[in-house]
């Protein structure tokens, strides 16, 4: 006997979408939150119950959209390539979202702003990225770039591309940013080598190296809040 239930022939009450307009998606659990982006299951699992047999993977809660690679997404019975890719577009709306809601509080003088504007973009990165951000005579964020991508070296990274990105933006001050996949954001003689080396560049370009900001799990440190730099 077939005892499988389809989301339609769930109560309406219970189905997420309906669920949903009418009281609002803060109602919504996370499994039922996902049953929504997911849409449909498989013959044997209802969209709710795909979406909870998700979120039993790897971190037991909703970081599994960030953590998981789509690959790993993938090899769960009912999660293809488009259902991959759709939870993999959720999280960077909700980044760019976080990042849009926060711009505007960004200041140079305050690395706390700074550090939680690029906080979501980099924390669940499982390879360290360097970047730089920009910003001009007002200390107004004129945009950011990424340098690169893996350990931070001061050997492999290139003062000459930072400052090329720095004078393309024209800008007069610049903080990098970059983050420890550990979680732990302590600056280790590598951070401390690439920091002194882009300052001193810097400084003979008349664009100031404002700060070095690591960004770790949910905290930072900031090379200038913690006298690092100069």
């Amino acid at each position: 006997m077939n005892t499988h239930i389809t989301m339609k022939e769930m109560p309406e009450s219970e189905q997420p979408v309906e669920k949903c307009f009418r009281y609002g998606p803060h109602v919504l659990s996370d499994a039922e939150l996902l049953a929504v982006i997911l849409r449909s299951g498989t013959k044997d699992l209802t969209a709710l119950q795909l979406a909870q047999l998700f979120l039993s993977q790897r971190d037991k809660n909703l970081l599994n959209l960030a953590s998981m690679k789509m690959e790993e997404m993938m090899d769960i019975p009912g999660i293809g390539r488009v259902k991959a890719v759709q939870l993999k577009c959720i999280v960077e709306l909700s980044r760019r979202i976080a990042r849009t809601s926060r711009v505007q509080n960004v200041k140079l003088n305050d690395p706390g702003s700074i550090a939680s504007y690029y906080m979501e973009t980099l924390r669940h990165e499982d390879r360290e990225k360097l970047l730089v951000a920009m910003f001009d005579a007002k200390s107004v964020l004129l945009g950011d770039e990424i340098i690169s991508v893996g350990t931070v070296n001061h050997s492999l990274v290139s003062p000459r591309e930072i400052f090329l990105k720095a004078l393309e933006y024209q800008a007069v001050h610049i903080v990098l940013l970059h983050n420890h996949p550990s979680g732990d954001p302590c600056p280790s003689e590598a951070d401390k080598r690439v920091t002194k080396r882009v300052e001193d560049c810097g400084a003979l370009m008349g664009i100031a190296l404002a700060d070095h900001i690591i960004i770790g799990d949910n905290k930072y440190i900031s090379f200038r809040e913690n006298g690092i730099l100069r």
